[in-house]
């Protein structure tokens, strides 16, 4: 069995509550959402930021390499969640929003549910067993897309 079914079938565990499902079908995007937008607001060095970049753009990109690593359709969908989350996060300063308040408010909403959603399962977090679950999330979220698409994760 491939690392990225193992993990998968492993979160699954803990996620099979309906309600539980349908909270982290909802948080789980928001929290990666979210955590680009917090790393997004931490300023950056001059030289840095005269080319566009911030400290998401740089984290993204082991991240990425972790989901690609795992499995290709994972990192590909990844990488559509990753650039629609940049789009948002601009958006968000477009509109002169602070991307650090609006984010970190969010983030404790995503995360409150999360642990209501838990509390309704009845089963603790997989991240407070393995840290590597908290990129997992994400993956499993994707899963559920890709089924639907009938495309092998």
């Amino acid at each position: 069995m491939r690392t990225i079914e193992k993990l998968l079938l492993q979160y699954n565990e803990s996620h099979q509550n309906k309600t539980n499902v349908l909270i982290h079908g909802i948080a789980v995007p928001s929290i990666y959402f979210v955590t680009l937008g917090l790393i997004w607001a931490i300023p950056v060095p001059d030289f840095i930021a005269n080319f566009n970049v911030t400290w998401a753009h740089i984290v993204a990109i082991p991240i990425l390499y972790y989901y690609f690593k795992l499995s290709g359709p994972i990192g590909a969908a990844m990488t559509l969640l990753t650039i629609v989350c940049f789009g948002g996060i601009n958006l968000i300063a477009y509109f002169g929003v602070s991307v650090w308040l609006f984010c970190l408010s969010l983030f404790v909403v995503m995360w409150i549910l999360q642990f209501i959603g838990h509390k309704i399962e009845g089963k603790k977090p997989s991240f407070l067993e393995d840290l590597r679950f908290l990129l997992v999330g994400p993956a499993w979220w994707w899963m559920h897309w890709l089924k639907r698409l009938n495309i092998s994760y």
